[in-house]
């Protein structure tokens, strides 16, 4: 692989990285002001709670970036299918205008002698 690839597929690692990280992180923020709304909880009780919200967020999280991710895929080769034909499309109306311009020349060609 070419260097700029790999530096681009490395960056892209690293911005997905600290994307989830803070996803990650906002999670644990909502958990925490979720149960410093229940002041009657133990101290025990408030980390369980915290510790379910967010597994319960993260996994809700990682879900949807996956339907996301999924449905990216799906319009890329959707999108990738429509240019080749619209590609195919252009390359076949080219070549025949370049033969019906030939044909034209030569047919004037002959008619002009």
């Amino acid at each position: 692989m070419k260097p700029d690839k790999d530096c681009a597929r490395g960056l892209a690692q690293l911005e997905g990285f600290l994307l989830w990280n803070a996803e990650v992180e906002r999670a644990r923020r909502q958990a925490h002001r979720f149960t410093g709304q229940l002041p009657w909880l133990t101290t025990a009780q408030r980390e369980d709670v915290e510790r379910v919200f967010v597994a319960e967020r993260v996994t809700a999280s990682r879900e949807s970036l996956t339907r996301v991710r999924d449905r990216a895929d799906e319009l890329r080769a959707e999108y990738a299918g429509r240019y080749a034909r619209l590609r195919a499309r252009c390359v076949a109306v080219s070549a025949g205008a370049m033969g019906a311009a030939a044909c034209l020349g030569t047919a004037l060609a002959l008619v002009l002698r």
